[in-house]
């Protein structure tokens, strides 16, 4: 795998198209028993439409890319076969939610996803609901995602302007870090009070990360291996 970099971006432009994937139309059969065998072990996830990424641009603060339909089921193809299309990527956003007292917010992934005891940023593939007038809307998904994760809304923190997109070659993660006006005990117990309430939470855990104050590219050797532990299966 590529080693990470992490890149400060002012402006994202991802367009959305409608493509084939060769790929996914070449090893149809392949892909659709992998599917299978990936739902007898854990029968929650099921085979929606997502969004990938081609063509990344990076050039002066902007990040713009291509964007196509795929199905969930020739993703996770894809990804658990060490990522046979080069040409794609899964390009996302992430909420990296901050306390008051600087600890980073991150969730643990639960036992029925296809993520299982992964620790993220809150986060998703994009899919057909995050696009507008055939556009990709990052920005919202990472709204979506938190709201849906954590129970938290927009009006709970305030946005940096940039991102931090970390690049490793298969994977885009664009990270916006978002201020909360609460300690991190707090958040986290608000938190652990939302997902209780949940018949099936997506999240099993919820962890915070200290001694990190941002993320840039002179963050601790440890942070970029831990980010590229987890972007290696997202």
């Amino acid at each position: 795998m590529t080693s990470p970099s992490i890149h400060r971006v002012t402006t994202l432009d991802l367009s959305v198209r409608s493509q084939a994937w060769p790929f996914a139309q070449e090893r149809r059969a392949e892909i659709a028993a992998h599917f299978a065998e990936q739902q007898r072990e854990r029968p929650q996830i099921w085979n929606g439409p997502i969004l990938l990424g081609r063509d990344p641009v990076l050039s002066g603060g902007h990040l713009s890319a291509r964007y196509f339909e795929a199905d969930f089921a020739s993703f996770l193809a894809w990804r658990d076969w060490g990522f046979p299309d080069k040409a794609v990527f899964n390009g996302f956003g992430m909420g990296a939610l901050r306390t008051s007292d600087g600890a980073f917010v991150m969730g643990e992934m639960g036992q029925h996803t296809s993520n299982a005891g992964r620790i993220y940023f809150p986060s998703g593939t994009p899919d057909p609901a995050d696009v507008t007038d055939g556009v990709l809307d990052i920005p919202g998904s990472v709204v979506r995602e938190i709201e849906e994760e954590t129970g938290l809304k927009p009006e709970d923190y305030r946005a940096e302007a940039d991102w931090h997109c970390v690049m490793t070659g298969h994977a885009i993660a664009m990270i916006r870090i978002l201020d909360l006006d609460m300690p991190g005990e707090m958040a986290r117990a608000r938190i652990e009070a939302n997902l209780a309430a949940q018949a099936e939470p997506e999240l099993s855990a919820i962890h915070l990360v200290r001694g990190v104050s941002d993320l840039t590219p002179t963050m601790p050797r440890f942070v970029t291996a831990f980010i590229e532990q987890q972007f290696a299966a997202r």
